[in-house]
Order: structure tokens, then C-alpha cells, then sequence
């Protein structure tokens, strides 16, 4: 694949010109119109003695006008497209250089209650949802927040073959992002989805038939009006007629009209995006699958959304005076648009949620293509049944500087726990979330920031980040014991989970907290269960010697000329050198 800092550059300078050269085009098609405009004043004017030249004059030259007019619309929704695919090769310029801290972190997805959203840096200020999410619709978000927080160990591999895909796909991914976010929606796809499931129609055929005849009635006294063989004013009576059927069904008409005026942006957009989608050749399975769910019908589904929305906008005309008296009066349109509406909705009411899904998935797995794209020096995690639940060489956080990470290696069997014990700053809260968006982005289907790694899918939980809460009126001790209970009764039900604790039992005293933890560790162990634990407490380490399945490594420092050094680096063994007392000193605190 190309370099991402190449293609960004590129493809942001072929965006700005573009954009430059179509408004050359924009500014001479206005010209033209102008043109066209005051060629045919002038022309209508000089010749209006002459009233069949003057005529033909007007609709020629109206004619041009609005050829002219549609071509100039067409390129300004080029150069639109253009413009935003410019800013989006922009940003991603921005976000790789680490300017990404105004765009949505995702922090009131942090959940306490989850499994490990708000222990691993997944949410919230400079997390990996902060860095990762490229989505361009609401829908598109909840269902990328829906993966990362799945704990799904399943169809992996399907999953990476799909990334690897899109992420071989910059261009398609772009415009895909450039065509959602030209058409902003207030109402979500849910509520849609929920209105149109629910909608009860009042109209049938019989008020279809009636509404078609009676606009050919109307042509027909129109035409009989014109030509003075009926009374003029039959003409009259005629419209109030036709405007007394239609408000007969005025009242549920404009409750149809509220909840289509909420649907028609959204249909639109949807139809777009799933043209592109139809239009597309995948190769991948999971890819295949989706695009499958909309080409089951004879018809595209991008065609018949773009049906249902010029339906829509046909009602939404309703709101110009003149054309809904003289249309209903007459043809009785407001009860033929409803009426397509409500044909169009006992049709597909049905399909239009696996379709709203289908656009959603591919808005959140562009997002996982373009976070591959831009990391192409990671790897993605070879799917084994062996024994070792990770086996990884040149292990680092995804979200640090490559230039600056420190990576380790790590090997970690099924079954088997490690206590990691380092100075203060050395890094062991970051190894540990580091293990834990390894997990956490294998089993999406990600690559993982290592050289190579071996994994044997496991769902994740942890107990790091537990805070108190006054409005539950509950301690810290006690939230934290609520948190490792949680732990405990998840594994008691499933042994498959990667447990990850943090300095547990940090709310009570130093003997109890050693006895309590030591006594936590040896039922997790009885449990059989695969984790980490970071530790201060070195007594702790004494379990390696009377438990098999216990493994001590840790973090060290190293005080040099009165300064201290860390080299970052996971090595095997117990901690011997602590830096709080010496940091206290340092720093002039005590």
C-alpha cells in the first residue's frame, strides 16, 4: 500500500485544484446564465409586437436558463465534494502530526460497569476512540463504539480480512466519508426505523383511482373552460371540490408530512452511500455478506431509497401555497404523494432496517480501515489454538510516539498469571493497558502494535480505574470490592477472560491490603484464570514460589548520578529498586 503521509498530500493538493478549477467553471456558468438572462429581456422586449417570435424567444432562452442552472448546480455539489475530501485529507495530515485533541473523545461512552471501557484508555481525552474514529453519521459511531466494546471473540479472522480490505481502499473509503457528510440529518435512523415499522396506512387504491381520475376531470374542464365551451366559473367550484376531498384526510396527512419532513435527508444520504457500496467489487467474506443484504431485491436499494425520497420531497412541496391549492384542488396531489409514501412503506418498512445497518457498518469499519491504513508497520495478530494466549515480539502502546515507545516482548500461556511489580513511572500501568488494547483491538479484527504476535482469542476484564461515588453514596473500598467481585463472578461463569488489575485493595491499610490481595490472587489462580496484576506490594511476589501458574516479571529504575533513569523494558523477576522516597526528596517535598 502507499505511504499514508504520501497519499494524504497528493490527495490533498488533486482536491484543491479541483476545487480551484470547478469554480472556473462555476464563475463562467454564471456569466452564461446572466447572459442568457438579459439576451432574452432584451429580446422579448424588442420583438413583443411580435408576439410568436417573442414566444419562442422566452422559452429558448428560459430553456438555456435552466440548462445552465442545473449544470451550474451539478458543480457545486462537485466542488463540494471535492472540498470536503480536501479537509479530510487535511485532518488526517493533522491527526498524524497529533493535532487531534478538538475532535469527539467519546468520554460519556465510559462505562464503570463495562467489562474495561473505563480502565484502558479507550474513551476520553487522547484515548484510542479520540484518535481512531473516522465516522461521518451518528448510526455510524454507536455501531464503532458497539465493536470496541463487543468483548467478541468470534469470526476474528473475518473481521481482519475486511479491515485489511477497506484498508487497502483509501479512495473509496474517502468518498464514501465525502458523500455522508455532505447531507446533514436531525433525526436518528432509529426513530425512522421505529416510525415506519409502526406507520399505519389510511389510504388504499380506491382513493389513488379517484385522485388520478379526477385529474384528468380536471384537464379535461380545463380544457373545456379554455375553449368557452363550459362556464368559466364550473372551473372555480371545481377547485373547492377537489380541495374538500383532500381535507378530508388533511388532518393525518400533515401528521404524515411532520414525520416525512424528519425522514427525507436521511433517505437521501442513505441512498447515496448505498449506491456506493452496490457499486463496489469486495472480496472479502464479512464485506460480501453486507453488500449481499441489499442486492436481494430485483431493484438496487440505493434506487428504491432515492424512489422513496423523491416521494418525500414531491409531499414536501406541499409547502409552497400556490402549487398545494392549485395541485389539490385539482389533482388532488397531496392524496397520490401520500399514497406512494404509504405503498412505498408496506413494501420495504421491513427491509429498511438490514439496509440502514448495512450503511452503518461500512461508516464504522471505514474507520478501522483508515486506523490500518495509517499503521501499516503493525501486524495483524495470527488466530492460533495453541496454548499461549499472547506470544508477542516488540509489544507497545499504539497510541505513543513511535520514535519514543518502548516495546517489550511478551509471552503469556493459557492459565497462567503474572505479577508485575516496578518502581513508581517505570511503566507498568501502561504495559498493562497496553496488553489490554492488544486484546481488546485483536478481537475487533485490528493490527496490533507489535512486530508479531500469536493470540488465542480471549474476552477482556479489568479492575483499574475504580473511582467513589456520592450519588450511590458508596466508598472507594467499596466500589473497588463491587469491581473485583464483578471479576470474580465473570470468571466463575467463563474461564475465556483476560483479567487485568491495577494496585488492588489501594483503600485500606498495607498489612491487610498484602493478606487481601495475596488471598484475591490465589482464588483466581484456583480459578483457573489467565491475567496481570501490577503491584507495589513485593510480598505478593511470594506466590510464584508456592504457585505454578504464577509468574513474576517487572519495570526497573535505576538511580545514576542522582538522577533516575527507566529503560521501560518488561523483564522477568521481581523489582528491587522503589523511587518514591527518592522522588519525595528530589522534588524538595519532604
Amino acid at each position: 500500500m502507499q505511504n499514508p503521509h504520501a497519499f494524504y498530500t497528493e490527495q490533498l493538493e488533486i482536491h484543491q485544484q479541483e476545487s480551484k478549477r470547478i469554480f472556473k467553471q462555476m464563475s463562467l456558468f454564471s456569466l452564461l446564465r446572466l447572459s442568457v438572462f438579459v439576451l432574452t429581456a432584451f429580446g422579448v422586449y424588442f420583438t413583443f409586437g411580435q408576439w410568436k417570435i417573442a414566444a419562442i424567444i422566452g422559452v429558448v432562452g428560459i430553456t438555456v436558463f435552466l440548462f445552465l442552472l442545473s449544470k451550474y448546480t451539478d458543480l457545486k455539489t462537485q466542488r463540494a465534494l471535492h472540498k470536503r475530501l480536501a479537509v479530510i485529507n487535511e485532518d488526517e495530515l493533522k491527526i498524524a502530526s497529533g493535532d487531534f485533541h478538538d475532535r469527539a473523545d467519546g468520554s460519556q461512552f465510559q462505562n464503570p460497569k463495562h467489562f474495561y471501557s473505563l480502565d484502558i484508555d479507550l474513551f476520553g481525552k487522547g484515548s484510542f476512540f479520540h484518535f481512531i474514529n473516522r465516522t461521518a453519521i451518528k448510526e455510524g459511531t454507536d455501531k464503532l463504539i458497539q465493536q470496541l466494546l463487543a468483548n467478541d471473540i468470534s469470526h476474528i479472522k473475518k473481521r481482519q480480512e475486511a479491515i485489511q480490505e477497506l484498508a487497502s481502499l483509501p479512495k473509496w473509503r474517502q468518498n464514501y466519508s465525502a458523500v455522508s457528510q455532505g447531507i446533514e440529518t436531525e433525526h436518528s435512523a432509529v426513530s425512522i426505523i421505529t416510525w415506519l415499522k409502526d406507520y399505519q396506512p389510511f389510504l388504499g387504491k380506491t382513493q389513488y383511482a379517484l385522485a388520478i381520475g379526477f385529474g384528468m376531470a380536471s384537464i379535461v374542464l380545463l380544457g373545456l373552460g379554455i375553449a368557452e365551451i363550459i362556464p368559466i366559473s364550473i372551473i372555480g367550484y371545481w377547485l373547492l371540490f377537489g380541495l374538500g376531498i383532500t381535507g378530508r384526510y388533511l388532518k393525518k396527512i400533515n401528521v404524515l408530512a411532520q414525520y416525512t419532513e424528519r425522514a427525507k435527508d436521511t433517505f437521501r444520504q442513505y441512498a447515496l452511500l448505498l449506491k456506493a457500496i452496490e457499486t463496489s467489487e469486495f472480496n472479502s467474506e464479512l464485506l460480501k455478506t453486507k453488500q449481499k443484504l441489499i442486492q436481494s431485491e430485483s431493484r438496487r436499494a440505493s434506487d428504491i431509497f432515492s424512489q422513496f425520497s423523491k416521494a418525500l420531497d414531491a409531499l414536501d412541496n406541499r409547502n409552497n401555497l400556490i402549487s398545494a391549492i392549485l395541485g389539490n384542488g385539482y389533482f388532488l396531489i397531496d392524496i397520490r404523494n401520500s399514497y406512494r409514501i404509504e405503498e412505498w412503506i408496506t413494501k420495504y418498512a421491513d427491509k429498511v432496517e438490514d439496509w440502514f445497518e448495512v450503511v452503518t457498518f461500512f461508516d464504522a469499519y471505514n474507520s478501522f480501515g483508515n486506523y490500518a491504513f495509517n499503521h501499516q508497520e503493525f501486524s495483524y495478530p495470527e488466530i492460533t489454538n495453541e496454548s499461549n494466549t499472547i506470544s508477542a515480539t516488540g509489544l507497545g502502546h499504539p497510541l505513543l510516539n513511535a520514535e519514543k515507545r518502548v516495546d517489550s516482548d511478551l509471552k503469556l500461556e493459557e492459565e497462567q498469571f503474572f505479577i508485575v511489580t516496578g518502581a513508581n513511572m517505570a511503566g507498568k500501568s501502561t504495559f498493562l493497558r497496553t496488553v489490554a488494547l492488544h486484546i481488546v483491538m485483536a478481537n475487533v479484527g485490528l493490527p496490533v502494535c507489535a512486530k508479531h504476535s500469536k493470540y488465542k482469542p480471549i474476552k477482556l476484564v479489568t479492575s483499574m480505574r475504580t473511582t467513589d461515588s456520592l450519588t450511590d453514596d458508596s466508598s472507594y473500598f467499596f466500589s473497588e470490592l463491587t469491581r473485583l467481585k464483578f471479576v470474580v463472578d465473570t470468571v466463575e461463569k467463563d474461564t475465556n477472560y483476560f483479567i487485568i488489575l491495577d494496585e488492588i485493595l489501594k483503600g485500606t491499610n498495607s498489612t491487610d491490603k498484602a493478606i487481601g490481595s495475596r488471598k484475591f490472587v490465589e482464588k483466581l489462580v484456583k480459578l483457573n484464570a489467565t491475567g496481570i496484576i501490577a503491584t507495589h506490594d513485593l510480598s505478593l511476589t511470594e506466590i510464584e514460589k508456592e504457585l505454578k501458574a504464577v509468574k513474576n516479571y517487572y519495570f526497573d529504575a535505576e538511580i545514576i548520578n542522582d538522577e533516575l533513569y527507566f529503560d521501560y523494558k518488561l523483564k522477568q523477576g521481581v523489582c528491587q529498586n522503589m523511587n518514591a522516597s527518592f522522588l519525595l526528596k528530589k522534588m524538595e517535598i519532604v
